[in-house]
């Protein structure tokens, strides 16, 4: 027995299935010119979110698939498998879908959710401001409530996920002081107000977009409030904890998948010294430890959204899947990158950019020692709030 056949159902290989032929009939013939190109894709984005795989957490009262987090990692996976920047880009909307499904109100689900849940619409999370980083209590954007009753925003918000194909956006703004001085909105892209910033320029992957978002005296009105005021930290968090962390381990898994199956096909059709790379020892030790590190892998990542479907607490296990997903990724990249030898520099190899790709998924949701020092407090007693019960429990209520 596989390691996903443990977790997965006769409907997660099922989806496995739809999800990987059309990764390799739709997407991966647009890889190539993603990456010279190095622009953000639009239509392509479009496409997936026509699946109806953005509304794969979604209940299926709001048109949604119904499926939870596991079929969310396998959809990432897939994707990621043949181009980590749309795996990426499926993962940002999850992101926007969570801010929704757990803090909007009954009239925003209503409206935004099918949408989310047909491709009409593309959600992102904005909160991070340039000043202040991750450190979310730091932004200095503003939400403040004129006499109507609207909300006046200005600031700026960069490494948004889908920040220039995005219909709607989450955006967390100061309206007080301290921790409960955080609030969320809902801003549609054609407000006026709203403009777009800068795309960036990036090292990997190519095609997605996490650029910047500008506010300048941008109206919405009270209707577009996520949650209660001084929700905001909840929102930023609760989007980081339930969705981000296991999201990025799916596109590393993605890319790990991907490694492994390449680097062994070469070593199959690659001959030295009259026989494949298969049958020496150094190469089938170096091709052990990365087969190791993939399903050491892949069982963090399917236990962690097992454990969130089950609405078990799970915030360490979420933090170790992205710790041990990326970090392993990383790892077997570099080892591919040896066996590959002045080949793995070349483009059409793929392994530069999986190198490339798996170094951006790094920061968001935390970086590896921001996931080590808060295990760190899971292993002395003196973590904190269990933003997965707390979440899950809302879900469900």
């Amino acid at each position: 027995m596989s390691v996903s056949d443990y977790f997965h159902h006769e409907s997660h290989r099922q989806l496995r299935q739809v999800v990987a032929e059309f990764a390799e009939h739709e997407v991966r013939p647009h890889v190539a010119r993603m990456e010279e190109e190095r622009t953000i894709e639009y239509k392509l984005p479009r496409t997936i979110a026509e699946q109806g795989w953005i509304g794969v957490t979604i209940p299926r009262v709001y048109g949604g698939m119904g499926m939870g987090h596991l079929a969310k990692t396998i959809i990432i996976e897939e994707l990621s498998r043949v181009s980590a920047a749309m795996g990426a880009m499926v993962q940002a909307s999850q992101l926007g879908v969570a801010k929704v499904i757990h803090f909007g109100s009954a009239q925003q689900k209503r409206h935004w959710l099918p949408r989310f849940a047909s491709g009409e619409s593309l959600p992102t999370i904005a909160v991070t401001d340039p000043g202040s980083g991750g450190h979310v209590l730091g932004m200095a954007g503003t939400a403040r409530r004129d006499d109507n009753g609207d909300y006046i925003l200005n600031g700026r918000k960069w490494f948004v996920g889908n920040s220039h194909i995005g219909d709607v956006h989450g955006v967390v703004l100061r309206t007080g002081e301290g921790s409960r001085g955080l609030s969320a909105f809902l801003v549609e892209s054609d407000r006026p107000g709203f403009q777009l910033g800068d795309a960036g320029t990036y090292g990997g992957l190519h095609g997605f977009s996490f650029g910047e978002l500008l506010f300048e005296d941008c109206r919405v009105p009270a209707a577009n409030l996520l949650g209660e005021e001084g929700q905001g930290l909840d929102v930023a968090y609760s989007s980081s904890v339930l969705y981000g962390r296991p999201n990025l381990t799916a596109v590393a898994l993605g890319i790990h998948q991907a490694v492994v199956q390449d680097t062994v096909r070469f070593c199959k059709k690659r001959v030295l010294y009259g026989k494949p790379m298969t049958d020496m020892p150094t190469i089938n030790l170096k091709l052990g430890e990365m087969q190791s590190r993939l399903m050491t892998a892949q069982l963090t990542a399917y236990h962690a959204a097992r454990q969130l479907d089950t609405g078990q607490p799970c915030d360490a296990e979420l933090m170790n899947a992205k710790l041990i997903n990326t970090e392993y990724a990383l790892e077997s990249a570099r080892d591919a990158m040896d066996i590959f030898a002045g080949r793995g520099l070349q483009i059409s190899h793929s392994i530069e950019r999986y190198l490339r790709d798996t170094l951006h998924l790094f920061p968001p949701a935390g970086t590896s020692d921001i996931q080590r020092l808060r295990l760190g407090k899971v292993a002395s007693g003196s973590y904190g709030r269990q933003w997965s019960a707390r979440l899950n429990r809302q879900r469900t209520a």
